[in-house]
């Protein structure tokens, strides 16, 4: 064969390789495979023959959300290219079709991959990643920027703080974990400011994911008297640190004395019914509450786990030292998988990216929980971005993950790869790394923009 030929063939052939290996194709296999292929089926709604059906448009929309360029065009570019590469006719490159699609695309269908995957995973994991055989829940929250849109702003209005068009909309994010397994459990969202938003009222819509024998561990925020009166009628114990301004009050010279820094105490019921409880709720729960009280670690922890002979305050001190684990979980989320800034530019789709996120985050979650139960080990020893980066390098070399052969060194690999342990880390919240010295942006940028055009620049900052 000619030698230019030859060439062109070759550049052919990789270029087919490669658009077949993307990452859109690598997640429909993970969507459509043994476990969750009958639960991506019963959520598909009614739809036509398309050219982008639900799966594909999923697909390509997590692809998107986890790609450094998270563009439509640069999405539906991949997509042409992987048509005609597959030897398929050349559709158009605009994006409207593409759009389109992700809008039809039903919420509640992500949500519910989201929650499925999670139960699936919780429900195989074995005991061994349980804290004395009692499966562990940890939740936080946290906060998200959107793009600076009128629609955003009406809906996830930005910090009052803020002048108007120098803020981002901010939407408040509650998550429910697994302790053992890292699954996600649920999520719940809200605007960052106004009544009935803050982290207690979402955590009341995610409390029917907690079931008897159950533990759930948060911060400080959670420690309230209608949440461990209602963890209790649920048969589920909490471990939380002392709110703070009960914990500069806090006498341990008062209640049954248990050991040093550690007694059980009676609290009242408040005396008067919160706005978002009725009165018939309020009237059936106790009249007091008895709870437990410790100091360990330097930090003041209430708890419903009672008795000191089967919980000591060595083993309380322990359990919650691993809260830790689901601030590394949405660390995880928003820097490792880009969730910190949303893209779309209406409330609706900008939910729904959230979503797929977190579906994103579950689904490489599941092959670090079979990679766990393989080799021996807890789930928490492995590398999330190991695990994202293998898998990613697995299907971009064309290496068949059908191959049980292959997926068996899939899954050995990713085992390989373990995670410091670092009891007690503390690291200062500041950045070494000066930014670029450019002013920051103190009006609106329609305003800034004028303000150039008729004066010009400001001279540069030495």
């Amino acid at each position: 064969m000619h030698a230019i030929r030859n060439a062109r063939a070759q550049q052919s052939r990789m270029l087919r390789h490669a658009v077949r290996t993307t990452d859109a194709h690598a997640f429909f296999n993970l969507l459509t495979d043994d476990s969750t292929l009958d639960q991506v089926e019963v959520q598909l709604p009614m739809h036509r023959e398309r050219l982008l059906p639900p799966t594909e448009t999923l697909s390509i929309f997590l692809a998107q959300a986890l790609s450094a360029d998270r563009s439509c065009q640069h999405a539906v570019n991949r997509f042409v290219a992987g048509r005609v590469a597959g030897g398929l006719s050349a559709c158009s490159t605009a994006t409207g079709a593409y759009c389109r699609a992700r809008k039809r695309l039903p919420e509640e269908m992500v949500r519910h991959l989201v929650r499925q995957t999670g139960r699936a995973m919780t429900a195989t994991m074995p005991v061994t990643w349980t804290w004395r055989g009692r499966p562990v829940r940890l939740v936080d929250g946290s906060t998200v920027s959107m793009p600076d849109t009128a629609e955003n702003q009406a809906v996830y209005p930005q910090p009052h703080t803020q002048q108007p068009g120098l803020g981002f909309p901010l939407c408040r994010v509650l998550v429910l974990m697994c302790l053992g397994s890292g699954a996600l459990l649920d999520a719940a969202t809200s605007p960052y400011h106004g009544k009935g938003n803050d982290e207690q009222t979402l955590l009341r819509g995610l409390l029917n994911h907690l079931n008897t024998g159950e533990i759930l561990v948060g911060d400080a925020f959670f420690a309230s008297y209608f949440l461990l009166a209602e963890l209790g009628r649920r048969g589920v114990d909490g471990v939380f640190e002392q709110y703070g301004a009960r914990r500069r009050s806090t006498d341990f010279r008062r209640g049954r004395h248990l050991g040093q820094h550690d007694h059980l105490i009676d609290i009242q019921k408040p005396s008067q019914c919160p706005a978002w409880m009725t009165s018939r709720q309020f009237d059936a729960m106790p009249d007091t509450l008895t709870v437990r009280e410790l100091r360990t670690g330097g930090k003041t922890l209430v708890t419903t786990l009672l008795c000191p002979k089967k919980t000591s305050k060595a083993d309380l001190k322990s359990l919650y030292r691993q809260r830790w684990h689901v601030e590394l979980d949405l660390r995880v989320l928003k820097t490792t998988l880009g969730m910190e800034r949303l893209s779309c530019k209406t409330p609706a789709m900008a939910i729904k990216e959230l979503w797929v996120y977190l579906l994103a985050y579950n689904l490489i979650r599941r092959m670090m929980a079979q990679a766990a139960q393989s080799a021996h080990v807890s789930p928490r020893c492995l590398s999330f971005k190991h695990t994202l980066q293998l898998w990613i390098a697995w299907h971009q070399q064309g290496i068949d993950p059908d191959d049980k052969e292959n997926d068996i060194l899939l899954m050995a690999l990713i085992a390989q790869r373990r995670v410091g342990n670092r009891p007690g880390r503390i690291e200062p919240r500041a950045v070494k790394r000066r930014p670029k010295p450019y002013p920051l942006l103190t009006k609106p940028r329609a305003v800034a923009r004028e303000a150039v055009r008729v004066h010009g620049h400001p001279k540069k900052i030495k």
